[in-house]
């Protein structure tokens, strides 16, 4: 802390060279002591008297508990929206409650957020140039985590940079409706609280209760948004089915269908029968089992077997020969309307042509012949399935097989199957497996590693279905989204990722984009049919009866067109189904300024200047922005796409709801206990049974809950964490640190204004050869090399790079040097040194808060307000970005390097000798050499300063008692020790502490020399023990050192 140093400097010994006189005052101080001294003895003869007498019972002492002070909190009475009252002293300790208080409120009121602020219009020429970016929207279920905060922390540090460096700059937010995962919240609500399902309410109705608990929950997304800080423009926030968007979604879909790009099919989908719909693939969990395995699915009470491989024979038609398949879904046999053999496989060259009997009905299936065969798995036969398998479709298509469908929506045996029909798929499973035994035609079960596909939002077991859907042709998009990366128009980064983004696309496949749910946009298509009998009626799937249009009235209009019909005669029944989310998402970067309408926001904000995400969403949302946005309007969406890495736990596990691990930023910026955890999740969604899983889970990571970390601290910690790697392993102790590390910044400024006395008003115009103290020519560098660090941090996105430089100018420049040499030329330098330095500190102070205040808008925001400005910007958040590196000089930054270094062995020295900070003592400097000479006696006082010496000698022989500490081969340090130490007792401490290292060292020696130690230990242990013995090796020679110089007092 810096006020307790400056005391302890009050208090330092005079240096060698005798007492002088005491002065009056000194003599007034004395008596005052001995008054005090005088009270206390009378204070303790009083307690000894009243002590108890021999043999009475002693009373236990109450046990004192730490006095905890109280966090300071924001009480002043200011509106919303109006500015923070500032009259008041900053509070002694920083509070994140008190810092984050009101600021928000204030920068919307004041429009600092809209690209309006300060211009006369949006589209008025700025030479700085313009930035936009969008949201990538959070669904709109329930709460954000701490990978909606990592998105944040980045995408607002950039957008804030980009502010503060003069550009238009727009960052629009929004909410997804999130189709499935909002009607599931839902539905589950209504079953909770009412016992009713959606179809008891039906579907307007149901919508409406979705729509009430939007409006009642939606809500509280935005406000954690704010209370992250991020610098959203409120004025322009987008719902995907706001009224603007959902016309945007109906054009979109209109028109990609009127130049062929959307058409209707029937093919195999991913369908959940829990949902009863269509999924997506990142909707769809791949579950990798190792063998048989038994899994709880929804619906039913017993667990389900999986991870077998059951073997059973059709009997060939006409002849005792039979061919054995295996399968790892019995069930699926009901479908079969084929067996496949390889065309080159000896073993069934004579049944090619013939057919076998179904044990459960009248199907004959035939022999067929496929390259696809792998003749040497299994028998070298395979089961096709063409209506409940990807491959066996496929195969199906090209032999011209049946495709008979065994399965309802909800899961249940349809058809002609006896006993089977009506059954539950996976009921059925067991009973097929018993009448195969029973007809003699079972042969075995072999355990079988495989993976389950398991829908994400309903745990249900994914299973493929033929359904008739609407697709979007996409490998057009995909040839001219992959020719956009590799001619460079779209970047990017890292670029590693463009592997993968030229991966999906020259594998890419059509997009079903059909949804059955009642929750979302409602595809604008109407099936035709005719009140006149004598009119030709169309099936559901002929998509010649299917009318796409913007409103039923233009649907009418072209019906009666395309049949040359009367209107009167045509009925029309738009389809049920919704659009995947996905599809709206995939126009956000347009629709939100108002596409299809040439508005002004459109002209002027599209294209965005970059799309930032995770990696994990690369194919499903901005490969189709991309898609679209060339697609639809002749243009990418974005220049540059940055995509950062998924955050785990700090044990590396997937954030899940079911380990407990998932966190509420909220949570980490307020602090709260492991009750509080643990009553989140009883009020959760999840299963009863996982509860106390996840409890346990929370109660190991958390066992005294979380600290109050602050918004600026998480942010910080965020952004810190950003390198190249694929995911980050979040530790909320690393979070805790930058907390402290505000605590620094606030004690820092709040010191450091105290220089700032009188009412003169400083601006950051400084030349270098202004810089009168040497100190001051150094921090001046050391800022610009900060400067350069971070804009350069910013423009590459080296978040870390920009944090680090942030963090280091403050912690080890500012605050551990400049602040301590500044500690004399305030107490004993001139006045033209005082003006100087005071000067020169306020750039530190003004610059170093505009560095950090991308990351940390909060506590910079309330410092900044602070300053003692005579140009000052409304809000740093509008103030420019520190851009002057002209102050940078390599040479004083290395003369101080050396200064440091010697100052860094003086203190080690010190602690080795356990000497306290208030002890100061002589250091006398032998160098062979003029160079080191020259640069420590030119900072000399400084050196002092941060060494606690009292004094530096030069040119003038050590003493006796003085410990020879090396600095280079031409330089020594001869730390004087006689009469500050008492060498025995100095001489036992340090003994004791090398015995303790040789014990160390002797059983990791013998540990590492185990014959199997290189094998069984992880590498990483290996690591840190070599690490380990090596320091310890080290500090035993120091400490003979010492012991052999304390021998010599």
């Amino acid at each position: 802390m810096p006020e307790a140093e400056q005391q302890n400097d009050a208090n330092a010994p005079a240096g060698a060279g005798g007492e002088p006189p005491k002065t009056a005052k000194q003599l007034e101080k004395e008596r005052l002591k001995a008054e005090k001294l005088a009270k206390l003895q009378a204070k303790l003869d009083k307690k000894a008297s009243a002590a108890p007498a021999a043999g009475e019972k002693k009373e236990k002492p109450e046990k004192r508990t730490k006095e905890v002070k109280e966090a300071a909190v924001y009480t002043a009475q200011t509106a919303p929206g109006e500015k923070k009252d500032l009259s008041g002293a900053l509070p002694d300790a920083y509070s994140p409650r008190y810092v984050e208080a009101q600021w928000y409120s204030w920068w919307e009121k004041e429009g600092f957020f809209t690209p309006e602020y300060g211009r006369a219009s949006i589209d008025a020429p700025n030479p700085n140039g313009k930035f936009v970016m969008i949201i990538p929207p959070p669904n709109v279920t329930g709460s954000l985590h701490l990978g909606h905060a990592l998105t944040n922390a980045i995408e607002d540090a950039i957008t804030r940079y980009h502010r503060m460096k003069g550009r238009t700059t727009l960052w629009v937010p929004g909410c997804d409706h999130a189709g499935i995962a909002t009607q599931v919240v839902v539905e589950k609500l209504l079953w909770r609280d009412e016992k009713l399902s959606r179809h008891d309410l039906g579907r307007e109705k149901f919508i409406e209760r979705i729509w009430d608990w939007r409006r009642e929950k939606g809500g509280r997304i935005y406000e954690q948004l704010k209370s992250l800080g991020s610098s959203y423009d409120w004025s322009r926030v987008a719902f995907t089915m706001d009224p603007k968007l959902c016309r945007a979604v109906t054009e979109a879909f209109v028109r990609l269908h009127e130049e062929g790009s959307i058409y209707r099919s029937s093919r195999l989908v991913n369908w959940s029968c829990t949902l009863r719909s269509a999924i997506s693939d990142i909707e769809v969990d791949k579950v990798e089992i190792p063998g048989r395995t038994f899994l709880s699915i929804p619906g039913y009470e017993d667990k389900v077997e999986f991870g077998v491989l059951i073997k059973f024979a059709y009997k060939v038609e006409g002849s005792d020969e039979e061919i054995i398949v295996a399968t790892t879904r019995i069930e699926t046999m009901l479908g079969d309307t084929a067996v496949a053999v390889h065309p080159q496989d000896d073993r069934y060259k004579q049944l090619h042509g013939k057919f076998v009997v179904h044990p459960f009905s009248t199907r004959r299936l035939p022999i067929v012949c496929d390259e696809f065969v792998d003749m040497a798995f299994g028998t070298g036969a395979v089961k096709i399935t063409p209506a409940h398998d990807p491959n066996d479709y496929e195969v199906g298509k090209r032999c011209n097989l049946p495709f008979i469908t065994i399965f309802n929506d909800d899961g249940y045996i349809i058809g002609d199957y006896g006993e089977f029909t009506g059954m539950k798929r996976f009921e059925c499973r067991k009973k097929i497996l018993e009448k195969l035994k029973a007809l003699n035609l079972y042969r075995e079960t072999l355990n079988n590693p495989m993976v389950v596909p398991i829908c994400s939002r309903s745990k249900d077991v994914v299973e493929p279905l033929i359904k008739p859907q609407w697709y979007v042709s996409c490998s057009d998009m995909a040839a001219s989204a992959t020719e956009a990366v590799r001619s460079g128009e779209l970047k990017i980064i890292p670029e590693h990722h463009t592997k993968t983004w030229y991966h999906w696309m020259d594998g890419i496949r059509d997009w079903c984009v059909s949804r059955q749910l009642w929750w979302g946009h409602r595809i604008p298509a109407y099936h035709v049919s005719f009140t006149d009998p004598s009119l030709q009626a169309g099936s559901n799937d002929d998509e010649q009866y299917w009318i796409v249009a913007r409103s039923e009235a233009e649907a009418l209009t072209k019906a009666a067109e395309r049949f040359g019909v009367d209107a009167s005669k045509i009925v029309l029944k738009q389809d049920e189904d919704v659009l995947d989310t996905w599809f709206s998402s995939g126009i956000f970067p347009f629709s939100v300024f108002g596409w299809p309408d040439q508005t002004k926001d459109l002209q002027t904000f599209y294209p965005t200047s970059l799309l930032e995400t995770g990696h994990d969403i690369l194919f499903f949302w901005v490969a189709r922005m991309v898609f679209f946005g060339q697609k639809l309007l002749g243009k990418l969406p974005f220049k540059e796409i940055y995509l950062h890495p998924m955050v785990r736990d700090a044990h590396g596990r997937k954030m899940s709801k079911s380990l407990g691990n998932v966190i509420d930023p909220m949570d980490v910026i307020r602090g709260i206990t492991l009750e509080g955890l643990h009553a989140q999740l009883v009020g959760s969604n999840l299963d009863p049974r996982e509860i106390e899983k996840a409890k346990a889970g929370q109660k190991q990571d958390y066992p005294q809950g979380i600290p109050e970390c602050g918004s600026d601290a998480l942010r910080f910690a965020l952004c810190a964490y950003i390198t190249q790697a694929r995911d980050i392993n979040l530790d909320i102790n690393r979070v805790l640190g930058y907390r402290f590390f505000c605590n620094k910044l606030w004690n820092a400024t709040k010191f450091a204004l105290l220089y700032f006395t009188g009412s003169e008003k400083f601006d950051t115009e400084l030349s270098a050869s202004a810089a009168i103290n040497q100190m001051d020519a150094w921090i001046l560098s050391r800022l610009a090399a900060a400067i350069e660090a971070c804009n350069t941090g910013f423009e590459s996105y080296d978040f870390a790079a920009a944090t680090s430089a942030c963090y280091a100018f403050w912690l080890y420049d500012l605050c551990d040097v400049y602040l301590e040499c500044l500690k004399p030329i305030f107490q004993s330098g001139s006045e033209e040194q005082q003006t100087a330095a005071r000067r020169t500190l306020y750039v530190c102070l003004d610059y170093g808060l505009r560095l950090l205040s991308p990351f940390m808008p909060f506590i910079t925001e309330e410092l900044y307000q602070r300053l003692p400005r005579a140009n000052p910007a409304p809000s740093i958040c509008v103030a420019s970005y520190p851009s002057n590196t002209s102050w940078r000089s390599t040479k004083i930054e290395s003369d101080v390097e050396f200064v440091q270094k010697a100052a860094r062995i003086i203190r080690s020295a010190r602690s080795d000798y356990n000497l306290p900070n208030k002890v100061k003592t002589e250091v006398y400097i032998v160098c062979t050499d003029s160079v080191p000479s020259e640069i420590l006696k030119r900072y000399a006082s400084d050196l002092a300063t941060i060494s606690y010496c009292s004094n530096v000698v030069f040119d003038s022989p050590a003493p006796q008692g003085c410990a020879i500490l090396t600095v280079t081969g031409q330089c020594e340090v001869h730390l004087l020790l006689k009469g500050l130490v008492e060498a025995d007792k100095e001489i036992a401490k340090l003994q004791k502490k090398s015995d303790q290292l040789v014990q160390t060292v002797g059983k990791l020696t013998q540990a590492i020399q185990a014959a199997d130690y290189a094998t069984k230990v992880p590498a990483e242990v290996q690591e840190a023990n070599e690490t380990k013995l090596s320091e310890s090796r080290a500090e035993i020679e120091r400490i003979a050192a010492a012991i052999e110089t304390l021998k010599l007092m």
